[in-house]
């Protein structure tokens, strides 16, 4: 199995900020600290779909351009915070001519996997493999 090479990012306030402004997801525990910790939260949560984006630059990231993402899922499994490590990793499970299945996961500061996925990949034509 082919391990792709791991994407850290970590989530500032702008970002998140940016990211409510460009879904329109305003809820509450993205931006006010003090409504994040009444619900038992030790900082802003960082949103789902901006963690399912960073899984889908983890494998945009890898291809290079020597093919495109064809599939995503993605499944939560626990919460990440504002201003912690979210280190996306994934691999390739299998491969038969022009497609490869992956299998993703974002880890939390803690080395927790806090959000799971599974990609399909199609190469160009004129990739290596």
């Amino acid at each position: 199995m082919t391990d792709l090479p791991p994407l850290t990012e970590t989530t500032t306030l702008r970002r998140l900020v940016e990211y409510a402004g460009a879904s329109g997801d305003f809820y509450d525990m993205h931006y006010d600290l003090d409504f994040a910790r009444s619900l038992g939260h030790p900082e802003l949560a960082v949103h789902g779909l901006l963690k399912a984006a960073y899984l889908g630059r983890l494998v945009t990231g890898w291809l290079e351009g020597r093919g495109r993402l064809a599939m995503l899922e993605v499944s939560y499994r626990g919460m990440d915070f504002r201003d912690r490590a979210h280190t996306c990793r994934g691999r390739v499970v299998s491969a038969s001519g022009d497609r490869a299945e992956l299998e993703l996961w974002g880890e939390d500061d803690t080395g927790r996997r806090t959000t799971l996925g599974r990609a399909e990949v199609i190469y160009d034509e004129e990739t290596p493999r």
